[in-house]
């Protein structure tokens, strides 16, 4: 895992980052919200931020709560996401939006001749 300077993690939901994974730098993840009901006084909601192995998300990105980013997906720099980014999947815009997905055959052969 390598994560770069300047991110800004957020983490009362929580957040997980697995193995493998690039982080670019000013990268923001919050796990917080507030509420829009003016009857609920801007009440706090906390959700959960989940990186899964191998995933690279670009320069100043952010990643909103309760999103899970697969494995070996991509997020474009200055990217907000919204909701889940499925595995070998790359995403970019405001907000994000797929792009285009990644032959995971490829990714896997490359794994197993590494570890032969």
């Amino acid at each position: 895992m390598f994560i770069n300077s300047g991110c800004h993690f957020q983490d009362q939901g929580g957040i997980i980052i697995e193995d493998g994974s690039f982080i670019g730098h000013n990268v923001v993840l919050a796990t917080i919200n507030h509420d829009l009901d003016p009857a609920n006084n801007r009440k706090n909601h906390y959700a959960p931020i989940t990186i899964e192995s191998h995933v690279w998300i670009g320069s100043n990105a952010t990643i909103l709560p309760g999103v899970t980013i697969g494995e070996w997906a991509a997020v474009a720099a200055g990217a907000v996401v919204i909701k889940d980014v499925l595995p070998y999947t790359v995403v970019g815009g405001v907000p994000a939006r797929v792009l285009k997905t990644v032959r995971n055959d490829s990714i896997e052969e490359d794994v197993h001749e590494k570890n032969s």
